[in-house]
C-alpha cells in the first residue's frame, strides 16, 4: 500500500473510532439503552474483565507499590529531598502510573477479546438489522460493553490505588498509627478537588476507549474471514495510541 493510501486510510480509522464514540456516548445516555439484556450482557462483561481477575491484578499492583516506594524512597533520601518522598510516591504512583497500568490491563484483558467479539458478529451478520429483535446493535452489543470496561477500569483503578496507599503508609511509616497525621496532611495536598477532577477524567476516558476503539474495529471488518484478524490488530494499536494520548494529555494539563 502506498504511503498516501496507507495515511488516509489512518486518518479514516480514526476518523470512524471518533464517530462511533460519539455515537456509543449518545447511546448510553439513553434510558431506552437499560434493558434486561443489556444489563445481562454488562454483569458479564464486568466478571470477566474486573471480578475473574481481581486477586491478580492487587496482587500485582502490591508488588509494584512495594517496588515503587522503594525506589522513590532510596531516591529522594539519596539526594537529600526525604520530606518529599511520600508526595513523590503518591502523584507518580497514584495519580499517574496505576491508572495507566490499569487501562492497558484491561485492554490486554478485553479489548481485543471484544474486538474479535464484534469482528466475528459482523463476519455472520449478526449485527445486520435484519437479527435485531428489541434493539439495534448499538444498543443490544455495544453499549453495555462500553458501560462494562468502563466500570471495570474504575474499580480495579481505585481499588489497586487504595492498594498503593496504604502499601506507601506501610512501607514509609511501618505499621504504627504515629504517621497517619502527618500522612493525611500530604494526602490532602496531593489529592486536591482539580487533582481529583483531572483524576476521574482520565480514569474515564480510559475505560471508554478501552471498549469503544476495539468495537470500532471490529465494526469496520467487511463479510471477509480474513479481515477480522486485521481490524483487531489495527484496533488493538489505536488503542494503545488512545491511551498514550490520553496520558500526555493528562501530564500536560497537571504539570504545563
Amino acid at each position: 500500500m502506498s504511503t498516501p493510501a496507507a495515511a488516509v486510510g489512518w486518518f479514516r480509522a480514526w476518523l470512524h473510532a471518533a464517530l462511533f464514540g460519539f455515537a456509543c456516548a449518545a447511546a448510553a445516555l439513553s434510558p431506552s439503552s437499560y434493558t434486561p439484556q443489556t444489563r445481562a450482557i454488562a454483569l458479564r462483561q464486568i466478571y470477566f474483565t474486573a471480578w475473574q481477575v481481581l486477586a491478580g491484578y492487587l496482587l500485582f499492583a502490591a508488588v509494584l507499590s512495594v517496588l515503587v516506594v522503594h525506589i522513590t524512597v532510596a531516591a529522594t533520601f539519596e539526594f537529600g529531598l526525604s520530606g518529599y518522598a511520600v508526595e513523590l510516591v503518591l502523584r507518580a504512583m497514584v495519580l499517574e502510573l496505576l491508572p495507566l497500568l490499569t487501562a492497558l490491563f484491561v485492554a490486554l484483558r478485553s479489548g481485543s477479546a471484544i474486538g474479535t467479539e464484534i469482528a466475528l458478529m459482523r463476519i455472520s451478520g449478526e449485527l445486520d438489522p435484519a437479527h435485531a429483535t428489541d434493539a439495534g446493535p448499538m444498543q443490544r452489543e455495544f453499549v453495555p460493553r462500553v458501560i462494562a470496561s468502563g466500570i471495570a477500569v474504575a474499580s480495579l483503578t481505585v481499588l489497586g490505588c487504595t492498594t498503593a496507599v496504604a502499601i506507601a503508609y506501610a512501607a514509609i511509616y511501618g505499621f504504627s498509627p504515629w504517621g497517619l497525621e502527618e500522612y493525611l496532611q500530604v494526602i490532602t495536598h496531593v489529592f486536591t478537588l482539580p487533582a481529583l477532577a483531572g483524576f476521574l477524567l482520565k480514569c474515564t476516558m480510559f475505560g471508554f476507549v478501552v471498549a469503544v476503539v476495539p468495537i470500532a474495529a471490529g465494526v469496520s471488518a467487511t463479510r471477509d474471514a480474513k479481515s477480522a484478524p486485521l481490524a483487531v490488530m489495527g484496533g488493538m494499536v489505536r488503542l494503545f495510541f488512545a491511551l498514550g494520548i490520553i496520558e500526555i494529555a493528562a501530564l500536560a494539563a497537571a504539570y504545563a
